[in-house]
């Protein structure tokens, strides 16, 4: 159950934050800074490709290359297919995963390597398969690692490395979170300065330092000295308590955003979730809020002990969206389907910008809530 009364209790909150969740989600503008110079410093922004390539192939373990990947394919669209190689093995052990390329993989394709770790033995073999066949290879990755030397001794590899903060250097035996927040910036901005300059996206470095901006007004917007009435990431930390998250998406990025958030949910805080994008979400999840999940389905026991046992699990609606209101939508019927189920709906909308500044926003004050709900949780 979550300890609402942390929620405003900045040092408690400092002092529940043993895996630097709170810092990586108020740190993440300094972050794409860092990652952006280290991209420079590998040579990114100099590129010249000879064109796009044909296919874009990503591999790297967990929900961490799970959420480059799909980020990458929906900000990529249909101008070059994103597709991410899924590990096999007997358990999501480094030494036990392995990864494959597709048959038809050549000197057309393009594969990138996103880890937060970098002693996979599968990545490195998977490497050596791609230069066998032709193809470019790009790595994101901690320094001094063995996919460093894999990738920095081929003709065709390019490595970058991957930005970490002085707290989790020292914290190196613990494995990082693939869902926390600084992973994801770490590994995703160089691969974004790495497509736009293949023509893939629009990601220069200007629109890299704007996202950075834009994640530091959401840090000082969302940050645990900021009241929860005011605070929109405490306010739906609070709002999701004891709550089952239907989380629903409108607009192409949106998607993204409302999986990692779900996925964030599981690994972080410990909480089911579910995703869907509108207008399918309606249909996919119409009979889950008629069920007894809903929130009228099932008035609370009055004799419940409210001290030994838990209150019912219902259903809270999320609905994320990346564009502004009006226009084609399913936004009102969302919120009619909801509603008329007696199911709250709360709903997060991100500022006027560009599409690579919304979806920042929308990670982040999903990151910030997500954090909040595992701190005051005790997970």
């Amino acid at each position: 159950m979550l300890d609402e009364s942390l929620l405003d209790a900045p040092e408690a909150l400092a002092d529940a934050d043993r895996r630097g969740l709170l810092r990586g989600a108020a740190e993440a503008g300094a972050r794409v800074r860092t990652a952006a110079r280290h991209a420079a410093d590998a040579g990114i922004n100099d590129l010249k490709p000879d064109g796009r390539p044909r296919a874009v192939l990503i591999a790297g373990p967990g929900a961490a290359a799970s959420c480059v990947a799909d980020l990458l394919g929906a900000l990529a669209g249909a101008t070059s297919p994103v597709t991410r190689l899924a590990p096999t093995g007997v358990a999501p052990a480094a030494g036990a995963l392995r990864w494959e390329l597709p048959g038809w993989a050549g000197s057309v394709d393009l594969l990138l390597i996103a880890t937060p770790d970098g002693t996979e033995p599968g990545l490195s073999l998977l490497a050596e398969q791609a230069y066998r066949r032709g193809c470019t290879v790009v790595a994101v990755a901690p320094a001094d690692t063995p996919l460093t030397e894999t990738v920095q001794g081929a003709a065709h590899g390019l490595f970058v490395r991957m930005a970490t903060a002085p707290y989790e250097q020292e914290e190196a035996d613990q494995p990082l979170a693939a869902t926390a927040p600084g992973v994801l910036w770490a590994l995703l901005i160089p691969l974004l300065a790495l497509l736009d300059r293949t023509g893939l996206l629009a990601a220069p470095p200007e629109a890299l330092e704007k996202v950075a901006d834009r994640l530091d007004r959401i840090a000082e917007r969302c940050g645990p000295a900021v009241a929860t009435y005011s605070n929109p990431a405490k306010t739906l930390a609070a709002e999701l308590a004891d709550t089952l998250p239907v989380i629903w998406t409108e607009g192409a990025s949106a998607g993204p955003a409302g999986r990692r958030f779900a996925a964030a949910l599981a690994e972080l805080a410990g909480r089911p979730a579910l995703a869907a994008e509108l207008p399918e979400a309606l249909a996919a999840h119409g009979a889950l809020l008629a069920s007894r999940l809903a929130a009228g389905a099932e008035p609370d026991d009055f004799f419940r002990d409210r001290v030994t046992e838990a209150p019912a699990l219902h259903a809270r609606v999320v609905l994320l969206r990346d564009r502004p209101t009006g226009g084609l939508s399913a936004a009102p019927a969302a919120r009619e389907l909801a509603l008329g189920h007696d199911t709250a709906i709360s709903e997060l909308e991100p500022e006027d910008g560009a599409e690579l500044e919304n979806l920042a926003e929308l990670i982040a004050t999903t990151d910030f809530a997500v954090v909040y709900l595992a701190l005051t949780a005790g997970t």
